[in-house]
């Protein structure tokens, strides 16, 4: 195959494992850009780039030891830019990991265990005790009870409306 057949054949391997992968299928993104990385030289600027997807990909695949080996391996690359981003995945994936509380957490069920149309059950809510319905009524307030004093307020805010107008109106001119 020639050189500009490969590396043609690997930036769209290289496209269609970026795309799986942010499409959440990091398999068949890791897949993909094994593939791509295949092709090229190691060395060159592209086939930097494709490895260091490659690294996320097998993080988000579950694959860390290959990730942090790849990572170590791409701290080397003659490439300043890849170098520099190896480091700092690296470092990102060697960060101890925090655990957090159970209740911070929600579980999701894997409905892929679930079988097809077998036991399929209806779930409906039971009723509750019956409750004293709210009425739709809107609540009377008592006039005499709300305090009306005039606290000068709706004053000042005319006069800074009123002040405010007339400047726009002497700017105008």
């Amino acid at each position: 195959m020639s050189a500009e057949k490969s590396i043609e054949l690997a930036r769209t391997r290289y496209q269609s494992g970026k795309t799986a992968f942010e499409n959440g299928q990091y398999r068949e993104a890791v897949e993909n850009l094994e593939k791509a990385s295949a092709l090229l030289a190691r060395n060159s600027r592209l086939g930097g780039e494709v490895e260091i997807w490659l690294v996320t990909a097998y993080e988000a695949a579950g694959r860390t030891e290959e990730a942090i080996a790849l990572c170590q391996k791409l701290q080397r690359h003659p490439f300043s830019e890849t170098s520099q981003q190896a480091r700092r995945l690296l470092y990102i994936l060697q960060a101890p990991k925090l655990v957090r509380p159970s209740e911070w957490m929600t579980e999701i069920p894997d409905l892929g265990a679930l079988p097809d149309n077998e036991s399929k059950i209806r779930v409906t809510a039971k009723p509750q005790k019956s409750q004293p319905k709210k009425s739709a009524e809107p609540e009377y307030v008592d006039l005499s009870q709300v305090n009306t004093s005039d606290n000068r307020f709706i004053w000042v805010a005319m006069i800074a409306i009123g002040l405010t107008i007339s400047y726009l109106v002497w700017l105008s001119f």
